[in-house]
């Protein structure tokens, strides 16, 4: 999504819930896709950890099940009824941000998939290598995070040289793709889709991406994804680790 003017550090987000999986994980088994459900979570403001030296990965492909690829996914149902969130973070990695979601994810033993844009890796290539080497799934963002209409040559470009930039930086292979905005007819998910991407969208989203909102909604929010976690077996929340006040579009 965008870059938005509440960061996760300004809005205190802290992820202590039920069994928080990887994306590719909590879907692996899946048996039908869904549509439209809901999720999210708790606050605390903690100070950024300390990172340990990145190291580079080898070998590392985050991919959904074959009958997923190609397709759209917004929720997916688990065998056995049990009770999954998948927490997605937009827009990184970040030199304030992304390091303090590490050290709340670290804290509470939850795993996350980070949905990464270009240019972000090129500025903070080290907070990249951090993301893996703590364990968290890798997607693609796009290379510009671009909402406009574009061609097929530009919207395989922007998926490719992010793809490229994620391998190189980090080790990492990924399939799986997120549209910013969530805009579906720009191009851009047509293009992914013709590459057997997966398209990860989002059952509950967590308004940190409004300017106006405030602390109390977001506190609402946590409550409400309790109660839907209930009546949901795999619910995807979607989130942003975009630097406060620092807003892009395309």
């Amino acid at each position: 999504m965008d870059k938005r003017k509440h960061g996760i550090s300004r809005t205190k987000f802290a992820w202590i819930l039920v069994p928080c999986l990887l994306l590719i994980t909590a879907c692996r088994d899946n048996k039908d896709i869904k549509t439209n459900p809901n999720s999210q979570v708790l606050s605390a403001k903690l100070p950024a950890t300390t990172p340990s030296p990145p190291v580079k990965s080898e070998n590392l492909t985050f991919t959904a099940p074959a009958k997923f690829q190609g397709k759209t996914l917004y929720q997916a149902q688990i065998p056995n009824q049990t009770k999954v969130i998948a927490l997605t973070f937009d827009d990184g990695p970040w030199l304030e941000t992304t390091p303090q979601i590490l050290n709340i994810l670290k804290q509470n033993n939850v795993k996350a998939t980070f949905f990464w844009v270009g240019t972000a890796i090129q500025a903070n290539p080290d907070i990249a290598k951090q993301v893996v080497a703590d364990g968290h799934a890798i997607a693609n963002h796009t290379f510009h995070h671009w909402y406009k209409r574009m061609d097929q040559v530009t919207a395989k470009s922007e998926i490719d040289r992010t793809a490229d930039l994620i391998y190189r930086t980090t080790g990492v292979k990924t399939t799986l793709f997120r549209p910013p905005g969530g805009h579906l007819n720009n191009g851009l998910v047509q293009q992914a889709k013709s590459q057997n991407y997966t398209i990860v969208m989002w059952s509950q989203t967590s308004a940190d991406t409004d300017p106006r909102a405030k602390y109390q909604v977001f506190i609402k929010m946590s409550s409400e994804m309790l109660n839907l976690v209930e009546s949901s077996s795999c619910t995807m929340v979607e989130v942003t680790d975009a630097e406060p006040y620092k807003l892009y579009r395309g």
